[in-house]
């Protein structure tokens, strides 16, 4: 039986390929979530994976996450550095939750530094592009198993 999991990106992310390819790479969002059903699959997850660019949307699946005891990753995408809502819902977790980021936030805008996410977090994992979602997955599925 395999674990439910849910991967959650924010703001622009069902752009990946297109927006900035310089800093989030080439790889469509379809090729992202391929990337992780298919490595969840191999780790004995069940992942499922969502984008949206509605805050309210956001704090929604995580509420949902929270009340079914369900491990996220989250990709907050712009709503890392300023949703004090996302923060809270965020809190109210019940297993694990992973922060992760493709860029690595402290070499771009200054604005970028700050994650209201991360005191609430399991962890943060940035700066490998979309092997950093790789590596969240390995990370909550080590921690699912000794839990």
């Amino acid at each position: 039986m395999s674990t439910p999991v849910l991967v959650l990106n924010g703001p622009n992310l069902g752009r990946l390929g297109s927006r900035e390819p310089d800093v989030y790479g080439s790889t469509s969002y379809a090729g992202l979530v391929e990337r992780c059903t298919k490595l969840g699959a191999e780790l004995g997850l069940a992942v499922e994976v969502r984008e949206t660019n509605s805050e309210a949307e956001m704090v929604g699946w995580l509420h949902e996450a929270a009340d079914a005891e369900t491990p996220v990753v989250i990709n907050p995408g712009a709503f890392t550095h300023y949703s004090y809502a996302m923060r809270d819902a965020a809190a109210q977790r019940t297993a694990p939750l992973i922060e992760v980021h493709i860029s690595n936030p402290y070499t771009r805008e200054t604005f970028r530094h700050t994650s209201v996410i991360a005191a609430v977090a399991s962890g943060t994992i940035a700066g490998f592009g979309l092997g950093s979602y790789e590596l969240a997955l390995r990370a909550l599925a080590e921690q699912l198993t000794t839990r």
